[in-house]
């Protein structure tokens, strides 16, 4: 009876060890982004002021206008920025809507272009 017990202890390991050799291997690929030269450029809506003017009070009285902006370093300059967008004509379109709160809102001296979003480095 001592016998039998342990045949159907090393038939039930040896089993398992089997089983688990012959379920396939799943491979799995790492993902890769694509690169972000070859996806197609997005825009900001660059907003500036002719007269210098603190960061946090242009990046303050757009939140308070419900445009979500960014503030990014270029060429040592902070420069504020509303976006990005998938296309130009998105940028466009909101370039109008903080134009137009600007004009209302009576803030003169300050500026919206659209520009191509500067690609992180």
């Amino acid at each position: 009876m001592g016998k039998m017990i342990w045949m159907i202890a090393v038939v039930a390991l040896v089993g398992c060890g089997q089983q688990a050799a012959e379920e396939p291997k799943k491979s799995r690929a790492p993902f890769i982004s694509a690169p972000a030269a070859a996806a197609a450029p997005q825009w900001d809506v660059l907003v500036q002021g002719q007269t210098v003017q603190a960061v946090s009070d242009l990046t303050g009285w757009l939140i308070e206008h419900s445009f979500v902006s960014s503030v990014v370093t270029q060429e040592g300059k902070q420069r504020v920025l509303v976006g990005p967008f998938n296309s130009r004509a998105e940028a466009e379109a909101r370039q109008a809507d903080v134009t137009a709160a600007l004009i209302k809102a009576k803030k003169q001296n300050i500026e919206a272009l659209v520009v191509e979003h500067p690609i992180a480095q």
